[in-house]
């Protein structure tokens, strides 16, 4: 069987990033919400036919890029965001031989729980 991911990572390495996880995470909420407001400015502005200015579609272009650059570092580490407003977080790995996924929230002090590549959060398992 071939495997999905080329990095694994074991409980330690996974748990050693939790920090920089952790600011990953409130980047991606700062951001977002920056976004929201960009966006929704925007669109009030285009509504009522205004212009909407260098400096406000600058600070919009800007958080996108920000946002798009800490995604890739998730990316880059084949570490998957599966629900961003819990900040639910997947790590491949291997449990009993089988390429799982490590599943960590951000209110969990460490990584407790398993799952495999299909079952997602309801078929977490205590490691």
């Amino acid at each position: 069987m071939a495997l999905q991911f080329t990095k694994h990572y074991t409980r330690e390495e996974a748990e050693a990033l939790l920090p920089q996880i952790r600011e990953w995470l409130e980047e991606l909420y700062r951001l977002r919400r920056q976004v929201a407001e960009s966006d929704e400015r925007i669109t009030q502005l285009l509504a009522k036919q205004d212009d909407i200015g260098g400096g406000l579609v600058n600070r919009w272009v800007k958080a996108l890029a920000q946002l798009k650059q800490v995604l890739h570092e998730f990316k880059r580490r084949e570490i998957q965001i599966k629900d961003l407003e819990r900040g639910l977080i997947d790590f491949p790995a291997f449990v009993g031989g089988q390429e799982v996924f490590l599943c960590w929230e951000k209110d969990e002090d460490s990584i407790e729980y398993w799952h495999d590549l299909t079952s997602g959060y309801s078929g977490r398992e205590r490691l």
